[in-house]
């Protein structure tokens, strides 16, 4: 008896890190030091010493139950994408510049080409976001889970001057909220989505007019990483003063997130266009109105308050980065929490 018997292929493990290699390369950073295939993956820090109070900000996410519909579409090089973006929208919240990233995949049977399609989403949203992939692990566990399914999980490591952190203590009424468009549900309320929706292949790949496309091309759509757009408001010198990134819990749970106590947030739920996928979730669904929004970002990935000075610079930014911002509601004096009207 041997490994490979007990369902665990090694020869397949050696595969994947070859097949994978040719993404991985794709996201070297300078700082990044020796190859793919150590214990351990190493980054200088030497370029960041002239800031004057180097900080450390971190995530970890995963893709959750959207991953069903890679399984049951066999589309594997977009997950990856979702995974990626969880983390580093949430360290760019922070007003973080994503350093590198990891990935953990567990598999219940080691298909090289499978892994590798995975590790090329997680590349390119490394690409999307400049975080380099500096390591990772596949791992096999046979009889703990199907041999066609997996997981996928990841962690981001990113950098910001002390002074830099976006906290929010400088928030203020009058200040103006701006909302950049997502790329439809993103990594968030799939649980839901997959009971409202058939999960078959024929239901996935029904053609919606009002979508566009099938079902199973809206709703794969990878997340929409917003760095860059953070990053060049930035350098458009906007202070952002709070931001928030909407993911699971919506807008009800994430927008207070961004708040100081004394702040309260009103957003203007006709300042931009819902898209289609979620008016038809709700329709089938038959899902109340205020339970959308506390499940989904119902078209707006990511929120940021400046200054009302300080708006047409930063949506400019945005539109440069090509991101698609809307100017989506006002901070007011109240309790802290979140008004939509």
């Amino acid at each position: 008896m041997d490994y490979k018997s007990s369902g665990v292929d090694i020869e397949a493990g050696y595969r994947s890190v070859e097949l994978m290699k040719q993404y991985v390369k794709g996201t070297m950073r300078p700082e990044v030091l020796g190859g793919l295939g150590g214990f351990s993956g190493a980054f200088s820090m030497e370029k960041f010493k002239n800031m004057e109070k180097p900080t450390l900000v971190s995530g970890t996410d995963g893709v959750g139950t959207k991953i069903k519909l890679a399984f049951l579409m066999d589309k594997h090089d977009t997950v990856g994408i979702d995974c990626v973006a969880m983390c580093v929208n949430d360290i760019a919240c922070a007003g973080g510049e994503p350093l590198f990233f990891l990935d953990y995949i567990a598999c219940g049977k080691n298909y090289p080409e499978k892994i590798a399609a995975i590790v090329k989403g997680v590349a390119e949203g490394c690409i999307q976001s400049e975080a380099a992939l500096i390591g990772g692990e596949t791992a096999e566990h046979p009889g703990l889970m199907p041999e066609e399914e997996y997981d996928l999980a990841g962690f981001a490591v990113g950098i910001v001057d002390e002074k830099d952190l976006i906290t929010g203590e400088n928030l203020k009424p009058g200040d103006v909220l701006i909302g950049m468009a997502s790329s439809g549900v993103h990594s968030n309320g799939f649980s839901l989505v997959r009971k409202v929706f058939e999960m078959t292949k024929e239901s996935l790949d029904t053609y919606y007019d009002e979508l566009g496309k099938t079902l199973g091309e809206t709703l794969i759509a990878p997340t929409r990483i917003y760095v860059k757009a953070l990053k060049a408001v930035k350098n458009a010198g906007v202070t952002v003063k709070a931001c928030s990134h909407i993911t699971g819990g919506g807008f009800y749970e994430n927008v207070p997130r961004m708040l100081k106590e004394g702040t309260h947030a009103v957003i203007k739920k006709d300042s931009y266009n819902v898209p289609a996928i979620f008016k038809l979730l709700a329709a089938k669904g038959n899902i109340e109105e205020k339970i959308m929004y506390n499940t989904y970002n119902m078209g707006i990935g990511m929120i940021v308050a400046v200054d009302p000075a300080d708006v047409d610079t930063a949506m400019a930014a945005m539109k440069e980065a090509g991101e698609t911002p809307y100017v989506i509601g006002s901070i007011e004096a109240g309790e802290k929490g979140v008004t939509l009207c």
